[in-house]
């Protein structure tokens, strides 16, 4: 059986479910325990929206806007500090719509997931210091 990129799916099904890997939307999304609902983009995508894209190196990332500028985007992981720009609309592929967790599926509109999203990006300054200081820590205890 042929392996379909994700384009294909989406293309074909208007749908597409998977399971993540890594650990950069962490903590919304956990590796080996959510499956993730990509759906088609109903047009230019908002703040705080989650868009599956294809970075221009072939690489797939899923990361949510910080800021939507008029040609591209602000995006970023939640577990990660580094903002990244130049992401427009033709590298979107998808865009995450629902979070399947123990079987039951949570829309991405929940008002804790929405709640979630404001605390976290509204105080990405505070999360970037955090993240960069527990970088820090980790890679001193290595050398240690």
């Amino acid at each position: 059986m042929s392996k379909s990129t994700f384009e294909e799916i989406l293309a074909r099904d208007g749908r597409l479910v998977y399971s993540q890997v890594g650990d950069s939307m962490s903590p919304l999304i956990c590796q080996g325990r959510d499956l993730l609902v990509i759906e088609k983009p109903k047009g230019r995508l908002k703040r705080l929206d989650i868009p599956l894209y294809k970075r221009d190196s072939g690489q797939y990332v899923l990361h949510r806007i910080l800021k939507v500028r008029k040609d591209d985007y602000v995006i970023c992981g939640d577990h990660r500090w580094c903002r990244e720009y130049g992401i427009t609309d033709k590298h979107i592929i998808g865009v995450l719509t629902a979070v399947i967790r123990d079987g039951r599926e949570i829309p991405m509109s929940d008002w804790r997931l929405s709640l979630y999203a404001h605390l976290w990006c509204d105080l990405f300054p505070l999360r970037a210091l955090i993240l960069r200081c527990r970088g820090v820590v980790k890679r001193l205890r290595r050398r240690l």
